[in-house]
């Protein structure tokens, strides 16, 4: 038996273990989750590796390390061995995510040699609901996306990545095929939903991590010229009651702490906040 802290790659054999961990804290977790549940723990379907981090012979931490790297139940010791492997292996990732406590260690170790960022979101609230919203009407024009709509749906969602990024997803090195690929997969599964005037998407919002106990809403956008005429609090309250009637219990989401408007929305939606993330964009 391992008795002293130390960290590997995990392996397929390890995933009962993993998911003992990711369920510490289901809301918080539930991107990596849904990723194992529906990869395993192989590096070439999961997209990356998953790091496991080992104290008396028992996992006590994780960290995904693929595209985003996201500590996951770290305490000290673990961000500490995390960033030392990281420094080993060199940045692979466009962003580091996860709980804000964590990521904001885990960053103070590897700034010195990774940065700078290119921008920093120290604060995320983590915000959940488990209830229709109250008093507020759904709106009936808002829709999944059919499968023959990608080019009705992706300017509106380049647009919103971008807006929230800072860069467009078809800059990059693939011309965006990636992004591309992930977005028909949410249509795929009925999880993109828009609200179409006059041809165009005005308002969009995603299911994006599902797993058995909570899924979370990404890419909420209304288009420029129809903000204040409420669409985004009607839209998402089709898309809440959606998903607690047909795909999890609890819908989670993270906003920027300095973006009022969305965080009222929310609010006024039901949704409170149950965490914090942190995020390093480079």
């Amino acid at each position: 038996m391992l008795t002293s802290p130390t960290t590997r790659v995990l392996q397929p054999a390890d995933l009962d273990d993993a998911l003992e961990v990711l369920d510490r804290e289901p809301v918080a977790n539930a991107f990596v989750t849904a990723r194992v549940l529906d990869a395993g723990l192989d590096p070439a379907r999961l997209g990356g590796e998953m790091w496991g981090w080992y104290r008396r012979g028992r996992l006590g931490a994780l960290c995904y390390a693929g595209a985003n790297l996201v500590p996951v139940c770290a305490g000290p010791g673990a961000v500490r061995a995390f960033a030392e492997r990281a420094l080993l292996h060199g940045r692979q990732c466009s962003s580091i995510v996860g709980p804000a406590e964590a990521t904001a260690e885990l960053w103070s170790q590897l700034r010195p040699c990774w940065g700078p960022a290119r921008e920093l979101r120290p604060r995320q609230p983590l915000m959940a609901t488990g209830e229709p919203p109250a008093g507020i009407t759904s709106d009936p024009l808002v829709r999944p996306v059919r499968r023959n709509e990608m080019e009705l749906v992706l300017p509106a969602a380049v647009a919103m990545f971008t807006e929230e990024v800072g860069v467009s997803p078809l800059a990059a090195a693939d011309g965006g095929l990636a992004y591309q690929a992930r977005l028909a997969d949410t249509v795929g599964r009925g999880h993109c939903f828009v609200r179409v005037e006059d041809g165009r998407v005005v308002f969009k919002a995603e299911i994006g991590a599902v797993t058995p106990g909570v899924c979370q809403l990404q890419g909420v956008w209304t288009a420029p010229g129809h903000r204040g005429r409420g669409l985004a609090t009607a839209g998402l309250a089709t898309v809440v009651r959606h998903a607690l009637a047909h795909t999890a219990p609890v819908v989670s989401l993270y906003v920027n702490d300095f973006n009022a408007p969305a965080l009222a929305v929310y609010r006024r939606l039901g949704f409170r906040e149950v965490g914090a993330l942190m995020s390093v964009l480079f």
